[in-house]
């Protein structure tokens, strides 16, 4: 992709996740989440904050046909392009702090990336183990720290001198819960019993050190609106030279990027915190 290439432009802030973020991060993680869900054939399945969709698809090739699958986001835009994807997964409107479902509805809720920019997380939570019958698994991922993603780390490094607290503050976001001690401590004024927090390995990859930026660039959720032109010509310039350590064969990006999963059931006697290492 082109620097200021006017297709990136003129898409939505949603079609531009679809398009990008999805294969250079997310798409990895849904099976994984559907893994640490347990969900199978014939089950009902919410995933709150379901963006475009990716998470759905992958629980919906486990329910199968016998099965069912809810996608729930507040972004009309995210569900237009989910709903271009799969007419058999229902997509619905709504807030994670406050789901339209009555108690006990599914047999797993799953959510992917979500809870860091949910305006209640503890509310959330309770919400999504309301609606769990009882044994029924609930899986949440989030981004891990900054810290363990040596590319994003960098970058916000250098957002950070160039541009001050303001701007690298706002790219950190979406790993403030990179934390298993915070995640736990959320769990469990949520009422949750029994959580058990893990970290996965994952992979980030981007076509060139432009995409990356560009694409970052034009993320509603970060740094959208928040770089003029200069700065970005300035960013990407500076880019350039900073991130070559995570350039690989062809020009491509790519480095290591952890994710968190909270897994418990619904209706486990309350235990004491547990935490683990993926595989």
């Amino acid at each position: 992709m082109k620097v200021n290439d006017p297709r990136l432009s003129a898409r939505s802030p949603a079609e531009i996740y679809e398009e990008l973020f999805v294969p250079a991060l997310f798409r990895q993680w849904g099976d994984r989440l559907a893994d640490a869900a347990r969900i199978e054939p014939g089950q009902r399945v919410l995933d709150v904050a379901c963006g475009t969709g990716v998470l759905a698809c992958a629980a919906a090739q486990r329910t199968g046909p016998r099965g069912s699958v809810v996608g729930l986001d507040p972004n009309a835009e995210m569900l237009a392009v989910a709903r271009a994807k799969s007419h058999r997964i229902e997509w619905r409107e709504g807030r994670a702090e406050s789901l339209p479902f009555p108690e006990h509805s599914f047999d797993a809720v799953v959510s992917q990336f979500g809870l860091m920019f949910f305006e209640d997380r503890i509310a959330a939570l309770r919400e999504m183990m309301r609606v769990l019958r009882p044994g029924g698994r609930l899986a949440v991922a989030v981004c891990d720290a900054v810290d363990r993603a040596p590319g994003y780390a960098a970058l916000a490094a250098l957002l950070q001198r160039l541009f001050g607290d303001a701007v690298a503050n706002a790219f950190r976001a979406p790993f403030v819960l990179g934390d298993t001690q915070r995640l736990l401590a959320l769990c469990e004024e949520a009422g949750i019993a029994g959580s058990v927090v893990t970290r996965h390995d994952g992979t980030v990859r981007f076509p060139s050190i432009a995409s990356m930026i560009s694409t970052e660039r034009a993320c509603v959720w970060t740094l959208g609106g928040m770089l003029d032109g200069d700065q970005f010509a300035r960013l990407l310039a500076e880019a350039e030279r900073e991130l070559q350590p995570f350039v690989v064969a062809g020009g491509s990006v790519a480095f290591h990027m952890p994710a968190l999963i909270i897994a418990a059931t619904a209706g486990q006697a309350r235990a004491g915190r547990r935490t683990g290492q993926g595989a």
